[in-house]
């Protein structure tokens, strides 16, 4: 384990809580957000390959997200404001299959939020305004992007906020039942 990350495990495999170390005075803060090295020997090893930043208002919520046949890990935090943000288990045949882990991301905690390719993602937006950053493991591919109903009761996710503002892309997302087996990713032991 590293001195500047401490690493928490959740209920599903390889799904991360990350606390990295900041250091602060009068002055403000200094954090390291990423540094392959230290990310690698809290159990990382996932090369990153594209940045993505999105800044929303109060009660946007994007998600479930996933892609089918290039799926992306995500490594996620917020730098203004604060989020809900949920890791939902879609793998086939995976023993935690449909569980999720949830956690609030905001810019006093720091926290950060890994989720290894392979499951689905979203977060809703708890504050006025919210910059939300994530890295990805692989390229967005539009033609295998999919999504998981964001209040699919068989989910059980307990959103802090019931009205929420959805794209129309994402009201048009199927309970997981629905989903075809084939537009799922496999879960490999």
């Amino acid at each position: 384990m590293t001195k500047t990350l401490k690493i928490i495990e959740t209920k599903l495999p390889g799904v991360l809580i990350i606390e990295p170390q900041v250091f602060g005075d009068a002055r403000g803060f200094f954090q390291e957000t990423f540094s392959a090295k230290r990310y690698a020997e809290a159990g990382i090893n996932e090369a990153f390959v594209q940045d993505n930043h999105s800044r929303s208002g109060r009660g946007v919520l994007r998600g479930l997200h996933y892609q089918r046949s290039q799926p992306q890990g995500k490594l996620v935090y917020v730098t203004r404001g604060e989020v809900f943000d949920v890791v939902v288990d879609i793998r086939r045949g995976s023993p935690t299959y449909g569980q999720h882990a949830s956690i609030v991301l905001n810019d006093a905690n720091h926290q950060q939020f890994y989720a290894p390719p392979g499951y689905a993602h979203g977060f809703c937006v708890l504050s006025d305004v919210a910059d939300f950053v994530y890295k990805c493991t692989d390229y967005y591919h539009p033609t295998s992007e999919h999504g998981v109903l964001w209040n699919d009761p068989q989910l059980a996710i307990e959103w802090p906020l019931k009205d929420v503002l959805l794209s129309e892309k994402d009201k048009k997302n199927s309970p997981l039942r629905d989903i075809k087996p084939e537009d799922l990713p496999e879960y490999a032991s």
